[in-house]
């Protein structure tokens, strides 16, 4: 096995019951020889696993989808069984936030050195840091990741406050990778209106590449609430 192949530490174990079974295989065992682990931490009582995946089997499916799987194992030692929770996200901070809102320390969820492209500034590593300590404060409307451009894959990310009382609820998250330098930026805009979100992502993948609208240090974080599950919009990107 490669040292990137994800061991699941499994053996011996049984999923709780059948569905459980069939919805871990359905959603990762189905494509496990595809994904490569970019990090992992399990519990000095091997009760819980995080694995951060990338699922490069997403390339061959839905154009846009989102390529970054999250997982969360919980296994019961005693009776020998185990149970999941996963989400697909569009960016590692992303699906970073998902399992430390689940109980991964922080620090040991993050990307190895060598492990993807590295941050190409402080503002990219900066906003990744933030994105992972209140990415639970926003739910994702949609996400399209364009792996076709063979320089500079991107993504963009639309998000909506959970605080109703948010100046600028919508936000739009733009990860571009330059595959030469093997680094990556990330920039924030944010928007009143959801209408004003779809224009400026319509405009950007129209090929106008208009400029991010940035938010004022006293609007960047939303207060805590609690975490609701994400909305996945259908997919909207290049036309093809």
């Amino acid at each position: 096995m490669s040292t990137y192949e994800p061991d699941f530490r499994l053996d011996g174990y049984e999923a709780v019951n059948e569905d459980v079974a069939d919805q871990f295989w359905g959603h990762i065992g189905i494509e496990q020889d595809s994904m490569t682990v970019l990090a992992e931490h399990h519990s000095a009582d091997a009760e819980h696993s995080f694995y951060l995946m990338h699922n490069g089997a997403v390339t061959w499916g839905i154009p846009g989808a989102p390529q970054i799987v999250a997982l969360h194992l919980k296994r019961d030692p005693v009776a020998r069984t185990y149970r999941f929770a996963h989400e697909e996200l569009p960016l590692p901070a992303m699906a970073q936030s998902w399992l430390i809102a689940r109980g991964c320390p922080e620090e040991q969820i993050l990307l190895p050195d060598g492990m993807g492209t590295t941050p190409a500034n402080e503002a990219t590593r900066a906003l990744e840091k933030r994105l992972r300590q209140d990415g639970d404060h926003f739910a994702l409307l949609i996400s399209y990741t364009d792996d076709d451009m063979s320089d500079r894959p991107q993504t963009t990310v639309m998000l909506r406050a959970l605080d109703e009382k948010a100046a600028l609820p919508f936000r739009v998250l733009l990860e571009e990778i330059d595959s030469t330098a093997w680094t990556h930026t990330l920039r924030e805009g944010a928007f009143q209106t959801f209408e004003a979100a779809t224009q400026w992502w319509d405009a950007h993948w129209g090929g106008e590449k208009p400029p991010l609208p940035t938010a004022s240090p006293a609007t960047r974080t939303a207060p805590a609430v609690p975490a609701l599950p994400a909305h996945h919009a259908p997919p909207r990107g290049p036309k093809r």
